[in-house]
């Protein structure tokens, strides 16, 4: 095997895994955990106001 062979196969390997992830990340399964995630600034600013209305 030289080299090109070799480039190719990790080449092959790693868009595998590339996409991969792409369909675990867009799966229906994951959409609560990212919408989840989506809400945490907005929550957090929420919690924050909140804490300086009630003097803490």
């Amino acid at each position: 095997m030289d080299s090109g062979t070799v480039s190719g196969i990790i080449t092959g390997v790693l868009l595998v895994i590339f996409v991969g992830i792409v369909f675990w990340a867009y799966s229906g399964r994951r959409k609560k955990d990212f919408d989840e995630a989506a809400r945490l600034p907005v929550d957090a600013e929420r919690r924050d106001e909140k804490d300086r209305r009630n003097g803490q």
